[in-house]
């Protein structure tokens, strides 16, 4: 049985979503699979590229041939230099960022807009404090370079 490693579409009209799948050679491009291996979004920015690296190498071993798209994907992973023996590729591959926790965002900013509404209340407790503050250490140096004044007359 001839095997081949082949993208399976998926997704809708214009949005294309790919499984890299293990297949006979003889199915339909959408047909049964002998094992699905990964996953190919090219939409997505930068695309996103998910391969099970251990069952495409066993694959590659026992003879299953890639396509021209899988193989160019398998050498962006760095899968195929693997296989063949050559150096991993040059540039990592590109990963997106991972999305903000939504729940996180919403409650930090629920705590600023609660922190407005007592913003104004807590600068004004806060504002003698720091005049105290500040003033006491200045109190302190006019007491001591009085008291050594005095001292020394």
């Amino acid at each position: 049985m001839a095997v081949k490693i082949r993208l399976l579409r998926m997704g809708k009209i214009r949005n294309p979503q790919y499984r890299i799948v293990i297949a006979d050679s003889r199915t339909k491009r959408d047909g049964r699979a002998i094992e699905f291996v990964g996953l190919y979004h090219p939409k997505e920015e930068p695309s996103r590229i998910e391969v099970n690296s251990d069952r495409v190498q066993h694959w590659l071993s026992v003879g299953a041939q890639p396509s021209e798209a899988v193989r160019a994907i398998l050498s962006k992973t760095g899968d195929w230099q693997k296989f063949k023996g050559l150096p991993a590729p040059a540039e990592p591959l590109k990963v997106a960022a991972a999305a903000p926790d939504r729940r996180a965002t919403y409650e930090a900013e629920a705590q600023a807009a609660a922190g407005l509404a007592d913003a104004p209340k807590a600068k004004k407790a806060a504002e003698p404090k720091k005049k105290a503050e500040a003033e006491a250490p200045a109190a302190q140096a006019e007491e001591q370079s009085g008291a050594g004044a005095g001292a020394e007359a």
